[in-house]
């Protein structure tokens, strides 16, 4: 049943996670939890539409990691550190929570799964792991060199090495881009985040096999979307990580991209409240 657009109004609130770190987020909704784990240089406001369309179903925690938006960070990151905002998010909401991720998001949800948290339902949307050596995925160097672009105050540089060679994006749209001075604005301002996604990321994009052994902790219920319009790679590693998690399946959604989650809420929640419903 679907709720009243009062339940859907956001509520801003924070919880402190186990370092001390205040982690922001938006509250909306109401029935079982929800929490939305955004993908690299997105914050809350990535997932917006899509939260709102999931609280006519759930109570949706819609946060910003830390470092983004009006979440707090710490001197130094951890991939650990952003699995226990996770677990502070779970607190709140009555001590269990289903959890939504898209792209290095999905990861991180998962390595949230694997660590034990108690995840009632995991929706995974395209996690980047790269599993074959077909030219998918991002350079060895691909870290190294973002912290030297970083390191020097090159946060525009960054950004735009990361979406032309990680995200495959051509030069001519990053190019297009730049002249949206608030877009663009807000993507430099989240550059710095972009080695907490590579940490997350770690060795899984090296054109290694999945190990089950690494992931198989996950035990809760997991599907793992694909868009029909996304490269093949995300669909190979999608099929692997269904294959190697104990109760997993893979669902490509026809017509999406990897950009779903901003650019089609619409046709992504269905599937998702059909899940977590189920």
């Amino acid at each position: 049943m679907s709720m009243s657009s009062e339940n859907t109004v956001p509520v801003n609130a924070s919880v402190i996670s186990g370092d001390g770190t205040e982690i922001a987020f938006e509250r909306l909704g109401s029935g079982p939890a929800v929490i939305l784990v955004s993908s690299a240089l997105a914050d809350r406001s990535d997932a917006r539409k899509l939260a709102g369309l999931l609280a006519q179903h759930f109570t949706v925690i819609n946060y910003d990691r830390r470092g983004r938006g009006a979440s707090d960070d710490a001197t130094e990151y951890a991939a650990e550190r952003e699995i226990e905002d996770i677990a502070a998010l779970i607190d709140h909401a009555g001590g269990s929570a289903s959890v939504f991720g898209s792209s290095s998001g999905a990861v991180l949800a998962l390595r949230a799964a694997a660590a034990g948290l108690d995840i009632e339902k995991l929706a995974l949307y395209e996690p980047p792991f790269v599993i074959g050596a077909a030219g998918f995925g991002p350079p060895g160097d691909y870290a190294r060199r973002l912290d030297a672009l970083l390191a020097a105050g090159r946060r525009g540089d960054a950004v735009r090495y990361f979406m032309t060679r990680v995200q495959g994006m051509p030069a001519f749209m990053v190019t297009m881009m730049r002249l949206m001075p608030g877009v663009w604005s807000n993507l430099k301002a989240l550059a710095h985040t972009l080695p907490y996604d590579a940490a997350v990321m770690g060795d899984t994009q090296q054109g290694k096999p999945l190990e089950a052994g690494r992931w198989s902790a996950a035990k809760a219920p997991t599907l793992v979307l694909t868009g029909g319009k996304s490269p093949a790679g995300f669909h190979d590693a999608a099929r692997a990580l269904a294959h190697v998690l104990p109760d997993a399946e893979h669902r490509t959604l026809p017509d999406l991209n990897h950009g779903a989650v901003v650019m089609a809420p619409k046709r992504l929640a269905p599937a998702l409240v059909e899940f977590l419903h189920g």
